[in-house]
């Protein structure tokens, strides 16, 4: 199966502070990999240096095919595949919903007005708030507008999609809509890193679970396995802490 995301030894620091220590992962095409770990384990870092919002200091990240390098081209490229959601939504204020899709399809891949408005509706579709399209962020609930970020991403139409704690911002009530959507993503076989500590999205959509610590991945399994039979004892200690909660 291609490999869409190779991380190999890849270590990253902030001054003397090593927020990864000699990370490697493969994520092939259509597989859905959940992480997760206590904060500060280097969860965020990781998936923000495989689309270059970070720069890894040491070792190799290859995303569909494409090295990440210094060279803005391949920068560029690596960008047009990888969609990434945050935890803040990230939306302009200023411009409608309609018009937070339509911008990036319209100025990166060069959409007319009516393509670009197309596609955002489809998108809105996907996530199941058409009726909201004229509307601005701020009449939302934060629900919605995560939503409208992960249609938003959709309009560039990436192979894979990274996660940033998704749900971390949003109350109670609103994380199953958002999670919902991203399950329908997952059962149509779209590729998705998830850094989350919803366990049970993790069970529901995820093909592999990746438990990290300290900067460093302690535990990769298949997701059954990784709730069954976990084999480091940190991974257990964590999941006895959050399946209790």
């Amino acid at each position: 199966m291609e490999q869409m995301i190779s991380l190999k030894h890849v270590s990253k620091y902030f001054g003397e502070f090593r927020a990864l220590n000699d990370v490697s992962l493969e994520v092939s095409a259509g597989e859905r990999v959940v992480v997760c770990g206590p904060s500060g384990s280097g969860k965020s870092t990781m998936i923000r240096c495989i689309n270059r919002l970070e720069e890894h200091d040491e070792g190799e990240i290859w995303v569909s095919g494409n090295q990440l390098t210094e060279d803005l081209k391949n920068i560029t490229e690596i960008r047009k595949d990888v969609g990434m959601v945050f935890q803040q939504f990230n939306l302009f204020p200023h411009l409608s919903v309609v018009d937070n899709l339509t911008l990036a399809p319209m100025k990166a891949r060069g959409f007319s007005k009516s393509d670009a408005t197309d596609l955002a509706m489809t998108y809105l579709n996907r996530v199941h708030i058409p009726e909201q399209a004229a509307k601005y962020p701020g009449q939302l609930s934060g629900g919605q507008q995560q939503r409208v970020a992960i249609a938003r991403s959709l309009c560039m139409q990436p192979k894979i999609m990274l996660f940033d704690e998704p749900t971390s911002a949003l109350d109670p009530e609103m994380i199953k809509e958002v999670l919902d959507v991203m399950i329908e993503l997952a059962e149509e076989g779209m590729t998705m890193i998830v850094v989350t500590h919803e366990m049970g999205f993790a069970k529901k959509a995820a093909n592999k679970v990746v438990f990290m610590d300290e900067g460093e991945v302690v535990e990769s399994a298949p997701t059954e396995q990784f709730f069954s039979q976990p084999e480091s004892d940190r991974t257990k200690l964590f999941l006895s802490q959050i399946l209790t909660h």
